[in-house]
């Protein structure tokens, strides 16, 4: 009796917890939360995300090392003055950003086709015949992992390039109260020139 008490309060529980996300959604709990995706070029991608992906964006993908004081190139520019960085340090971080950049857009551009491929699998019944599926999601799921690995590779390219101060400044300047990498392992930074 008493599980079946506790599967009643846990099912209840869950109920308000849905209904308080689409309300904090601006969705009324019964919406149809994918109605009108039906019409979007790429199901899986909004107009948004497909072009954040054309355009080499972090979409992000990067969140594991931002979120754990691995410094982004781009944001790393963005802060230039703030962080007081040497020329030399943003001629590298220019490199590394660029570089990651062009990677990006063109793994990006190629994602999108999956996702596109893997839709049109579904949409031409082709999803019915063995092996289309596993074929069409290893496609698209091994060029996130490539995009993914492409914007964490240059954040860890990135880190190393600051002082210890600057990183700290950087996770002060984007609002991170955790603190940095530097300051959770007692690593230093060395300036490479």
């Amino acid at each position: 009796m008493k599980a079946t008490a506790a599967i009643a309060v846990f099912l209840a529980m869950s109920m308000q917890t849905a209904h308080a996300q689409h309300a904090a959604h601006g969705q009324s709990p019964d919406a149809q939360p994918y109605a009108g995706q039906e019409r979007r070029a790429v199901t899986t991608l909004s107009e948004a995300d497909i072009a954040e992906l054309k355009r080499g964006g972090g979409w992000g993908l990067a969140k594991p090392a931002e979120l754990n004081g691995f410094p982004g190139p781009a944001h790393v520019l963005e802060l230039a003055d703030k962080l007081e960085l040497t020329p030399q340090q943003r001629q590298r971080v220019e490199q590394i950003f660029k570089r990651m950049q062009q990677r990006a857009k063109s793994i990006g551009t190629r994602y999108i086709a999956a996702e596109a491929a893997l839709d049109n699998v579904f949409r031409s019944g082709a999803v019915l015949k063995s092996g289309a599926l596993q074929v069409r999601l290893r496609d698209a799921e091994r060029l996130r992992a490539e995009l993914r690995r492409a914007h964490l590779q240059a954040h860890v390219e990135t880190t190393p390039l600051l002082t210890e101060t600057q990183r700290k400044k950087y996770s002060e300047l984007r609002g991170y109260s955790g603190g940095s990498h530097a300051e959770h392992t007692g690593h230093h930074g060395h300036h490479k020139h």
